[in-house]
């Protein structure tokens, strides 16, 4: 077992199947304390038992369940986390859904994939800050990997109604929400802080997701080492870039405009103040 990633600490969203528990395998295999979200605790024990079943050593995981549908749980996630590892090398936001067919608000209001596949991950960075850079003074790094979609590039944001009431289909509210948490990805990092942040297309993997799609994907593993790599120190990352094929790729446009990044944090912080 190659042991790169020891003693690095990681938090993994949506591991409970798919990318996410194939990134959380990788990431212990190569030595990584892994915290393992998922969405329930029946999941989430399911998740671990796999994982060592899978190599993993069971010293190496912890489990924690928070539902993203409800902001207040990520919130109680982040205390948590913070609590038990004071220091975080990695946070791998790749919890997500799929939209649904009809426009559906959570209790917080937020339209649900945007909450969920967003606005969850802008939350768990805001909150993780203060231990994610004490984990860079302590190491020199630390990183942030959001799990995007090359259908980013087809979205556009909604400022008028970004949970897309008035006019909603699955498609655009899915890609809608790839779109922000890929530009969100330099916010997440804020100059200081010892803290890189970057957004990576996984590839289209045999997942959950792919359904929005309609084509054969790869299995979960290959987009799970997309991400991975990036989680290693060993590989240089350009914080606020997206990735793709392990190089940096072509974004929509507006994830480079500073207008409408300044919009995206500002609409963000608005969206989750009441869990801040």
């Amino acid at each position: 077992m190659s042991a790169v990633l020891f003693p690095r600490v990681a938090l993994v969203t949506g591991a409970s199947s798919g990318i996410g528990w194939e990134t959380a395998r990788l990431l212990a295999e190569q030595g990584a304390t892994v915290i393992v979200h998922a969405r329930t605790v029946q999941e989430g024990e399911g998740a671990v038992d796999r994982l060592v079943a899978a190599g993993a050593s069971r010293d190496q995981l912890q489990m924690l369940a928070a539902d993203f549908t409800r902001l207040a749980e990520v919130t109680v996630l982040a205390g948590t986390v913070t609590a038990a590892f004071p220091t975080l090398d990695l946070l791998v936001n790749n919890a997500a859904i799929m939209a649904p067919e009809r426009c559906t608000l959570t209790e917080d209001g937020n339209e649900v994939s945007l909450q969920v596949n967003f606005l969850a991950a802008h939350l768990l960075a805001r909150l993780l800050r203060g231990a994610l850079t004490a984990a860079a003074e302590a190491r020199g790094e630390a990183r942030i990997v959001n799990v995007s979609s090359a259908l980013h590039r087809t979205a556009a944001m909604n400022w008028n109604d970004p949970h897309r009431a008035k006019k909603y289909t699955r498609v655009a509210a899915y890609a809608q929400s790839q779109l922000a948490l890929t530009m969100a990805s330099r916010d997440m990092a804020p100059a200081g802080s010892g803290i890189t942040a970057v957004s990576v297309n996984p590839g289209l993997c045999d997942t959950a997701l792919l359904p929005l799609y309609g084509r054969v994907g790869a299995p979960a593993a290959e987009g799970a080492a997309a991400v991975v790599r990036l989680c290693r120190p060993d590989v240089r990352l350009t914080n606020g870039e997206y990735y793709d094929g392990g190089d940096i790729a072509p974004s929509a446009n507006v994830v480079h405009e500073e207008r409408s990044l300044r919009r995206l944090a500002k609409l963000a912080d608005q969206l989750v103040t009441a869990q801040a």
